[in-house]
């Protein structure tokens, strides 16, 4: 993996260069400090002698390939000037060193640690770590806060092409095959970019295999925003972040939303989590004392429910409000033999249904198909209980057929 000259010199923005060849759209240039997408990192954006360049990738002999907007003028052996988007090229310059500080973090964190992919896009970056380690909420604070530190902390960042077996033979050089698969095993160099290590380091903040372009000190990524994880696959976990200005525009969000929160709540940020735990214990409390009530409401009327003796069963038919038919359902089951052998409860939730519970002497399920053969609707169960819905009357007219 010998690097591209973007990434051997990555603070080169302006250049001219003489043209090779012209085909269509796509021009080779003798030199170019285009960066060819690759590994994860997107092409370079600018111009070709003001021409926006609208692609930049690598040919199968190796040979770099500027695909422009529109077909040039310019033909073979041609000087043009070539500007490489300054913003853009920061940008990915900043994200990708940032993924490598955030995996030395990982380092430090995580168990059996290997990479599982890599990708920068325009507003956030992501990493995939292939790792034993549950990345809960407090190991993903702690991947920030250490990834920020490295960057406070101002460490080197520097990048040579060592002999491919050398460094496959070095234990602490990390390589992200996923993302530069095919590239390591067709070269016989490889380019090490290192973070840290020197300046009198103790150790290297992370090592690792790369072809991307890559700022010369850590303090020039800025502040690093986590944004989310998730698990993209088995063993793996991909952490999402934001780099430069836009961690710093998250991170203005997200404190204008925790004091917006705390107003609200009435408390100060910093009190929020407790405040919050004990709103959600008495929302769980008032929640199960509701239940309670409810359940007792709904008791007291199927305990009114008119009371009738068919072929030596004691059968309650009634209609209740402001229930839905599976908390009726589930009452029902619990009381029947204690009210009667046949508890049968019609409401309405949308449509009217029916809900009916038996001790099993009378089938809940041909109560139900009789009111579904009468007023339509479906639904259905066994022996003990059963329920329909979607019936074309409403409930008092359902209570009156199963009375009569």
């Amino acid at each position: 993996m010998v690097a591209q000259r973007a990434a051997a010199e990555p603070d080169v923005r302006t250049f001219d260069a003489e043209v090779r060849s012209v085909d269509g759209a796509e021009v080779t240039l003798d030199r170019t400090y285009f960066y060819a997408e690759s590994g994860g990192q997107p092409a370079d954006r600018g111009t070709v002698s003001g021409i926006p360049v609208d692609g930049v990738r690598t040919a199968g002999d190796g040979t770099v390939v500027h695909v422009l907007a529109e077909q040039p003028a310019f033909g073979a052996g041609d000087e043009v000037t070539c500007v490489v988007d300054d913003a853009f090229r920061t940008y990915c310059m900043r994200a990708h060193t940032a993924s490598h500080v955030l995996y030395g973090a990982g380092r430090r964190l995580l168990d059996d640690l290997g990479y599982g992919g890599f990708d920068i896009g325009p507003e956030k970056v992501r990493v995939d770590f292939r790792t034993t380690t549950d990345v809960d909420d407090g190991v993903l604070v702690e991947l920030e806060r250490l990834t920020n530190r490295a960057v406070w902390d101002s460490r080197a960042v520097s990048w040579e092409e060592v002999p491919a077996e050398e460094a496959r033979e070095r234990e602490e050089v990390a390589f992200n095959t996923k993302t530069e698969e095919g590239v390591f095993a067709d070269s016989d160099r490889v380019r090490v970019v290192t973070v840290g290590g020197a300046d009198g380091d103790a150790e290297p903040w992370d090592v690792a295999a790369c072809g991307g372009t890559h700022v010369s000190n850590t303090e020039e990524i800025g502040p690093v925003e986590v944004l989310d994880r998730s698990n993209p696959g088995e063993g793996l976990t991909r952490i999402e972040f934001a780099v430069g200005p836009a961690a710093i525009d998250r991170r203005a969000e997200v404190r204008t939303a925790a004091f917006e929160t705390a107003r609200t709540l009435g408390t100060g940020v910093d009190d929020m989590a407790e405040l919050a735990a004990t709103l959600r214990d008495e929302k769980a409390e008032l929640e199960s004392e509701l239940r309670e009530l409810k359940a007792e409401v709904l008791d007291a009327r199927l305990a009114a429910f008119r009371t009738a003796e068919r072929d030596g069963a004691t059968w309650r038919v009634g209609s209740v409000d402001g229930f839905g038919p599976n908390e009726v359902g589930e009452r029902l089951k619990e009381r029947a033999g204690d009210l009667g052998d046949v508890l049968v409860a019609v409401g309405e939730q949308g449509s009217t249904f029916v809900a009916v519970a038996s001790t099993g002497e009378v089938a809940a399920g041909d109560v139900v198909g009789r009111v579904t053969d009468e007023f339509g609707g479906g639904g259905g169960g066994g022996p003990t209980f059963a329920q329909g819905g979607g019936l074309s009357a409403d409930p008092a007219e359902v209570v009156e057929f199963l009375r009569g």
